[in-house]
């Protein structure tokens, strides 16, 4: 997964199977999800269930309105995370329910990006790459190669805790 900031031209993408599950930018006429976007995995079926879009940039409410949504899914939930264009001007009511999954992302300035995968009720198993500021995110924005594999929900990538 790869997410992306303004203003540069990445295309940000989510691949399952090697099948492309969500994109982005802002340009090459690409939809431009600007926020948070969510994918929840199904990993015994290896697909998504649903993908939502929190635009934490522009609206007062989506930050409440991911957290909300992130405290409602069920334990042992697969959550993917992955920000587009700008994600933190008003991310701050979302900050703790995002840290209770393993994602801390509280030191991310804006146009900052992060990545993340997550197992609702498991923070220590959280898989989490940030980028912290808009010059580096424009270099090389927040990155996650990661592996979901059977019922103990196993990540596999480098550096990242295992399920």
């Amino acid at each position: 997964m790869l997410a992306y900031s303004a203003p540069s031209c990445t295309v940000g993408h989510v691949t399952l199977n090697g099948d492309v599950v969500w994109q982005g930018s802002v340009c090459n006429n690409f939809p431009n999800p600007r926020g948070v976007n969510t994918l929840l995995i199904d990993s015994f079926g290896c697909s998504v269930e649903e993908t939502r879009t929190f635009d934490t940039h522009i609206s007062t409410n989506s930050a409440t309105q991911l957290s909300n949504y992130l405290r409602q899914l069920n334990r042992g939930g697969v959550i993917v995370g992955v920000t587009a264009d700008e994600a933190t001007w008003r991310l701050s009511d979302a900050v703790s329910t995002l840290q209770q999954l393993g994602v801390d992302v509280s030191d991310v300035d804006f146009r900052g990006s992060f990545a993340f995968i997550a197992q609702k009720g498991y923070p220590s198993k959280t898989a989490l790459r940030k980028v912290l500021t808009e010059t580096e995110s424009n270099k090389s924005p927040a990155r996650l190669n990661a592996v979901i594999t059977g019922r103990a929900h196993k990540i596999d990538a480098k550096a990242l805790p295992i399920f």
